[in-house]
């Protein structure tokens, strides 16, 4: 009981510091779309609590703290680290992360940031968010680029704050590098106010209940998650799964690139094998290890709380009972310079989809058909009329849930590694020169079966000036796989609307956009679950752990 509560005050820590950044923050992109993620770490850096924001940042935040501690070393009261280097700790160059430690001891007045103290340390808290731009060949900084020098500003783990005091140096180089220093400046003054926010609540329940009470807290339920893992592991019926996956393409040519998976299961104990899988390639799908491990840790955490029907605390805890293979300079593990930008989001969604089907052989009467499998990234630049300013914007584009042995999926979702919303119209069109002219469900997208996949979305938006516009998508060539006879979901389309006339794009495309231009981005529905004449077969099929039970 005593575990549980503290389960959920950490938990709630780290929801008031999302709460807190998407207050203060600037860009509709994080103030509306809520593309940001809060953690809570121990004193060693393991994940305690994380909130309910985005998994495919949350599974690679350990990483970001592991590589902070070791380049920068002991943090002191006061110490912010910045950093967003995929080859050192990030994921992709947009998502900048900010991590600072707490100290017992209250903070220091004569300080205007608040954060000074004396003491020891409790643990950590970081925030991530992905900023609309970030300098690079394109606005947004999600190019079509070959290395990772031409996608935008590349900051290693440095210090940000020094027992309190910003590196001006630091700050003023940053927002030299951007196209949008003013949202930028905001968004990560409200990452400041997150780490903020986190650190007074730690201090307070060490105030309340003591440093002792609190770190036996954090330790016990990292230590309750990994029994869990394991518990839930053991359930899994010891054998090779092996699953393989396509990638539509890099955007330069090469077409069909596979990520290809041998799950491994004895006892408590799995391991994730990624060899066989394409080497690094020279469009920006490529993954570095931090995304792969994310990716991992959200798929085994789904499997492991819908077999055992319980949450797992602290992330999943340090998930040692799960071993990845990862071949280096491939897909999965990709070395500098490689461009990196849709890996964080493209290629972490297909690992997922591989990984959903070798847990499909394993556990056939409980893993989910595929869902979109893409999210659909759309960024626009140029110059807004309106204002003379520059203007970057980007989103992510929902599409349809794949169908479960529960139930159908959801229709106009976003899925699995992206757990965004949508830019409402009324934010959309106020803060970019943009007319939103379509905007509707796309019925019929999702797979068939006893249960029905979800349908995709059609966003239909005009572009009011001249601007650069680069797409990345995938799930173009083929649609989400439908599982237990179920059928697939369908693929995706990017379309551009000149002059009453459509004309198909590609998956991965950069092109200058007239005004009045219309960009359609069409997304993939869900695979359906099961064959369609099992309709009214009865109950859903129990997962394996029920059916033990009974």
């Amino acid at each position: 009981m005593t575990l549980e509560v503290y389960r959920h005050l950490f938990t709630a820590l780290a929801e008031e510091m999302g709460a807190a950044l998407r207050r203060a923050s600037f860009s509709p992109n994080i103030k509306e779309r809520r593309d940001y993620s809060c953690a809570l770490f121990d004193a060693r850096g393991v994940a305690v609590a994380l909130g309910d924001h985005m998994p495919v940042h949350l599974g690679a935040m350990p990483m970001s703290v592991e590589a902070a501690l070791a380049e920068v070393g002991t943090l002191e009261p006061g110490d912010v680290v910045i950093l967003n280097d995929p080859f050192r700790g990030g994921t992709h160059l947009p998502d900048i992360t900010l991590i600072s430690g707490v100290f017992a001891g209250n903070p220091d007045p004569g300080r205007p940031t608040g954060w000074a103290g004396d003491g020891a340390l409790l643990g950590y808290v970081a925030s991530r968010a992905h900023h609309s731009d970030v300098g690079g060949m394109s606005p947004g900084s999600m190019p079509l680029a070959r290395e990772i020098y031409q996608e935008g500003l590349r900051i290693p783990p440095v210090l940000l704050f020094r027992r309190g005091v910003r590196n001006e140096e630091l700050w003023a180089t940053v927002l030299a590098n951007v196209r949008t220093p003013v949202e930028r400046a905001g968004d990560l003054d409200a990452q400041l106010a997150a780490l903020h926010t986190g650190s007074v609540r730690l201090r307070e329940m060490v105030e309340r209940r003591g440093a002792p009470a609190v770190q036996d807290a954090m330790q016990g339920l990292i230590a309750y998650a990994d029994r869990l893992v394991e518990a839930g592991i053991a359930a899994i019926p010891d054998g090779r799964y092996e699953a393989e996956d396509l990638m539509d393409d890099d955007g330069f040519g090469s077409r069909d690139i596979p990520i290809r998976l041998a799950m491994e299961v004895a006892g408590n104990r799995m391991t994730l094998d990624f060899r066989g899988t394409a080497p690094q390639t020279s469009g920006g799908i490529n993954a570095v290890a931090a995304i792969t491990s994310s990716a991992c840790r959200y798929v085994v955490r789904c499997m492991v709380e819908a077999l055992l029907g319980t949450p797992l605390p602290a992330g999943g805890g340090s998930m040692t009972a799960v071993e990845l293979r990862l071949p280096p300079r491939s897909l999965v593990h990709a070395s500098p310079p490689a461009s990196v930008a849709a890996g964080n989001v493209e290629t972490s969604q297909r690992i997922t989809d591989v990984l959903l089907q070798a847990f499909g052989k394993a556990l056939p009467a409980l893993a989910p058909a595929l869902s979109q499998g893409t999210m659909n990234n759309t960024t626009v630049g140029g110059t807004d009329p309106r204002t003379g300013g520059t203007f970057a914007y980007y989103e992510t584009v929902g599409g349809g849930m794949g169908a479960g042995p529960q139930g159908p999926g959801l229709s106009g979702v976003h899925t699995h590694m992206s757990n965004s919303l949508n830019t409402p119209v009324e934010a959309l069109e106020h803060a970019y020169p943009f007319r939103v002219t379509h905007y509707s469900l796309r019925r019929g997208s999702g797979g068939g079966g006893l249960h029905s996949g979800g349908d995709g979305l059609r966003r239909d938006i005009q572009i009011l000036t001249g601007s650069r516009v680069t797409l990345l998508a995938e799930r173009r060539t083929r649609g989400p796989r439908g599982a237990a006879g179920g059928e697939d979901g369908a693929p995706g389309q990017n379309v551009l609307i000149r002059g009453g006339a459509e004309e198909s794009l590609p998956a991965k495309t950069s092109f200058d956009a007239l005004a009045g231009d219309i960009v359609s981005i069409r997304s993939p529905g869900g695979g359906g679950w099961g064959r369609s004449d099992q309709a009214g077969g009865g109950r859903p099929i129990p997962s394996p752990a029920l059916r033990q039970e009974e």
